[in-house]
């Protein structure tokens, strides 16, 4: 037998019984929850961003958090095209912090157009569409809908530092 045909076969033989490893891994709990790749880590919902504002609450993405002025507790007052301006922070789960925000503040509230909002501190929270990055805050002190919207801070109290009003009376 000549060696490269040797190495072959062992080749060979030593695939069968990893082929069987790896079919056996795929099973339920095969694989170890410590790698990497099988660790679903979820970003929290609600985290906080030092931003020109100072901190501030943000989303899953750095977003600017706001609360509107015109709700009432837990309950929205923004809905139709008020929405489509100022989309709610929903969720399908149970909301979670990060950072600075305080899990013992989040929570959600029910809407009649779709999946939960979450609030904190007992405020609904909303993202601005004119926000187009993280730490932007062009929603700041914006007065329309019939109220003001202000960022929030970890602490659950509105950032009234650097609002501006809209230029024509509103959207």
């Amino acid at each position: 037998m000549t060696p490269s045909r040797a190495i072959t076969l062992l080749a060979g033989a030593a695939a069968v019984p990893l082929a069987a490893l790896a079919v056996a891994g795929c099973g339920s709990g095969g694989a170890s929850p410590a790698t990497p790749e099988n660790k679903k880590v979820g970003r929290p919902t609600v985290d906080a961003s030092t931003i020109r504002l100072g901190e501030v609450l943000v989303d899953s993405k750095g977003r600017t958090l706001y609360l509107f002025k015109q709700d009432k507790g837990t309950r929205t007052t923004c809905f139709g095209p008020c929405a489509s301006a100022w989309p709610p922070l929903r969720t399908k789960g149970n909301p979670t912090a990060g950072g600075d925000a305080k899990e013992s503040l989040v929570a959600t509230t029910r809407r009649p157009d779709g999946p939960p909002q979450v609030t904190y501190n007992g405020h609904p929270l909303y993202l601005y569409q004119g926000d187009l990055k993280p730490g932007d805050a062009t929603g700041q002190g914006v007065d329309v809908w019939g109220g003001l919207w202000w960022a929030v801070s970890p602490s659950g109290k509105q950032v009234t530092k650097g609002g501006r009003k809209p230029a024509g009376g509103g959207y």
